[in-house]
């Protein structure tokens, strides 16, 4: 059955389950996040309850609603951090190629954190601002930035560690964590600055991501890719395209305004591919060195007129 796609974007954990006794860690982080809300609410009405006026009751209940939502979900994450924390050290996680089996521990303690992490992911994604998101990546082990776009693709929340201006496209997948065949690949993935991942492009395991790099939509990278620094790579697997020239400075001065998608493209095409892309002929060589030269001429003309009327004023 298909599933819209705002229901796949945010954070999100493998639905695994090992054993299905994991549950028990699922049913204790719902039923204690619960009971802050209740106790806030018996405070509510203590405070606000009374029966011949009810009006100051009923006023402030929408704002009660919304400080009860945040409340679940910083109660939910302080509980899974909780939880976590112990199974952690219990057993550390790690990085490696595992046996898809619950003899195997790596595997076992695995599924036992995303089912740890899946309330907590589940109602911070539903709430209507994403910096709850945010907290949930920072929280559950993601190094990342505020500033950072994540919030329109799905992106797993360990081993994965992003630099500044990241930017996810939606429904992208960033998964440290893949499981082919009998086997579960557990590996750490970087992505470095100012990097723009395409919309349902998938990032494999292991792979580390160069500044300002580009990965264009539906490009797969495979476990352990290594993609250049300042490259756009598309295709399956990822392949280099060709340097990324969206990040010089003064781009966007160049461009200036454009009424459509074939106006900036006729533009790029002539400033850029033009001038890295191609080498360029004899004949535009020459034009090139004619122009450099009028430029220059009309430049030590004017300086020449300028020291002229300074001469005069010297003279007078």
């Amino acid at each position: 059955m298909s599933v819209p796609n705002t229901m796949k974007i945010g954070p999100f954990v493998p639905s695994i389950l090992a054993k299905r006794r994991y549950l028990i860690f699922y049913f204790y982080i719902v039923w204690a996040s619960i009971i802050p809300l209740i106790l806030e609410f018996w405070v509510y009405w203590r405070l606000l309850w009374n029966f011949d006026r009810p009006i100051h009751f009923y006023t402030f209940l929408p704002l009660l609603f919304f400080g009860l939502y945040v409340s679940l979900v910083f109660s939910a994450i302080f509980f899974a951090k909780i939880a976590l924390v112990v199974v952690n050290w219990i057993h550390r996680p790690r990085e490696g190629v595992f046996l898809r089996h619950p003899a195997d521990k790596d595997f076992r303690y695995w599924s036992l954190r995303n089912t740890i992490k899946r309330w907590p992911i589940w109602v911070a994604h539903k709430f209507p601002f994403p910096f709850l998101d945010n907290v949930c990546f920072k929280v559950f082990g993601t190094r990342t930035k505020l500033g950072n776009s994540l919030f329109e693709g799905w992106v797993d929340t360990e081993f994965i560690e992003f630099g500044k201006d990241v930017v996810v496209g939606q429904g992208a997948i960033v998964q440290s964590s893949v499981i082919i065949g009998n086997l579960i690949i557990i590996k750490k993935i970087v992505i470095e600055d100012e990097v723009r991942i395409g919309s349902h492009a998938i990032i494999s395991p292991g792979t580390h991501i160069g500044k300002r790099a580009v990965v264009a939509s539906n490009t797969v990278t495979i476990v352990d890719q290594e993609l250049e620094e300042g490259y756009i790579y598309i295709g399956i697997p990822a392949k280099k395209y060709k340097k990324n020239w969206f990040f010089e400075d003064g781009l966007q001065d160049k461009l200036g305004q454009v009424k459509d998608i074939e106006e900036l493209i006729e533009k790029y095409e002539k400033i850029y591919i033009r001038r890295y892309d191609s080498q360029p002929g004899y004949k535009e060589r020459r034009e090139r060195k004619k122009e450099k030269k009028e430029v220059e001429k009309q430049r030590f003309d004017a300086a020449e007129k300028e020291w002229e009327e300074v001469d005069d004023g010297f003279n007078i």
